[in-house]
Formats: C-alpha cells, sequence, structure tokens
C-alpha cells in the first residue's frame, strides 16, 4: 500500500505580491464595491506618497487593482479599486496564513 504524499504547506499558497505591509494593507482597504481616493489611502496607510503609489503600480502589473485618474473640480484625483481577481488573491492569500496560524496551534484569525 502506498502512502499519498503529505499535502503542501500553505505557505506555498502565500502570494508574493502582498509581502510588501503596504500592498496587504492596501488590498485590506479595498472590499469589493470599494473605491478610494489616493489622499484617502495615504492616510488610512499612514505611509508617503511614493511607497504608496509604487504598491499600487505594483499591483496595477498584477491585475489586482485599478488605478483611475480623474480630476475633482480643477484638481486631478486617482481612485484606485480592486479587482476581482486581486479580491479572489487576497482571500487566498488570507486563507493560507490562517491554515499556517492553524497548523502552529496558535489563535484563529
Amino acid at each position: 500500500m502506498t502512502e499519498s504524499p503529505p499535502a503542501p504547506h500553505p505557505r506555498t499558497r502565500l502570494d508574493d505580491n502582498f509581502a510588501s505591509p503596504i500592498r496587504f494593507s492596501l488590498m485590506a482597504s479595498l472590499g469589493e464595491g470599494i473605491e478610494l481616493d489616493f489622499a484617502t489611502l495615504r492616510e488610512i496607510l499612514q505611509c508617503g506618497d511614493s511607497p504608496l503609489s509604487k504598491a499600487i503600480t505594483h499591483l496595477q502589473a498584477a491585475g489586482y487593482v485599478v488605478a483611475r485618474k480623474g480630476s475633482l473640480g480643477s484638481r486631478p484625483r486617482t481612485w484606485v479599486y480592486s479587482t476581482a481577481t486581486g479580491r479572489a488573491a487576497f482571500a487566498g492569500h488570507l486563507q493560507a496564513l490562517r491554515e499556517i496560524v492553524a497548523l502552529g496551534g496558535g489563535p484563529a484569525l
């Protein structure tokens, strides 16, 4: 009788696109149907313009967010929202984190 190989450790399902705390926090801020402007995201994430801009660019390249440019009156604005692909990837990442914690016997997330 042959044994089936063990299931891969949940860490293999972690998404490197969320390895940065700012990218992780950005995705956590953008639930389904939520669109936030750049200034609001900067305030929520308590980070500077450059790190936030880099995080948005990275997640946009991955297909996880869309940055929409426009204006409010005469002032240029950028709004960001998550894609269905991004939300699914983030949900999978969170599930893998939960499973890692459960394997270690730590508190449930």
